[in-house]
């Protein structure tokens, strides 16, 4: 069974989209957010392909009566954006595991079923970003979970060389690049497209 997780957090005010958030307030930017990972979750969590899950942040969110019932939602855990995927990876069901984030507008179904289809002829897949990040990241998990997020430099230009770099002796997919909302002007062009 392939395993969709989302990494997602509530939307409220001044928790999400900080950065976001100085340009066009907290309450927009939950909004924005809201948006956006509500039409993610009703575009991708009833795919017969795989089974949709909510990595929540905080833990107490994983017990919110905000996630629709098509998806099952466990807690992210402590530590850094890596630690947390990395538990993903390690406590998933038995399974190819995807993890995206919850912040990037354009994505679909075929976007995920073509990173589980890498999956069956590499350990690892990883869907750029222009910002030197990746939207996606992807492990077959067999013959073993690889480590792939020791000393990555987090929300940088480094983050998807530093994770290519752990990942050197595996074979490794990339898929097309997207990007996620973080600025005013992802903000901007996102609005013209509605």
């Amino acid at each position: 069974m392939n395993h969709l997780v989302i990494m997602a957090k509530v939307p409220e005010a001044g928790r999400v989209k900080t950065r976001l958030a100085r340009h066009v307030g907290a309450v927009e930017a939950a909004r924005v957010y809201r948006t956006i990972l509500g039409g993610t979750l009703l575009r991708l969590a009833r795919d017969p392909r795989w089974r949709t899950w909510v990595a929540a942040a905080p833990d107490r969110a994983a017990h919110a009566t905000i996630w629709p019932p098509s998806v099952s939602v466990v807690p992210q855990g402590g530590g850094n954006l890596g630690d947390r995927m990395q538990r993903v990876f390690d406590h998933m069901p038995s399974g190819p595991v995807i993890i995206i984030g919850s912040d990037i507008p354009n994505i679909r179904p075929h976007d995920i079923a073509e990173g589980f289809q890498a999956l069956g002829h590499h350990d690892a897949v990883i869907g750029p970003a222009p910002d030197g990040g990746y939207w996606m990241v992807g492990q077959r998990r067999r013959p073993k979970v690889l480590s792939m997020f020791s000393n990555v430099r987090w929300s940088g230009p480094h983050a998807m060389s530093d994770t290519l770099a752990n990942l050197n002796e595996a074979k490794v997919a990339l898929t097309a690049e997207k990007a996620d909302l973080d600025t005013r002007d992802d903000y901007l062009a996102w609005r013209s497209k509605l």
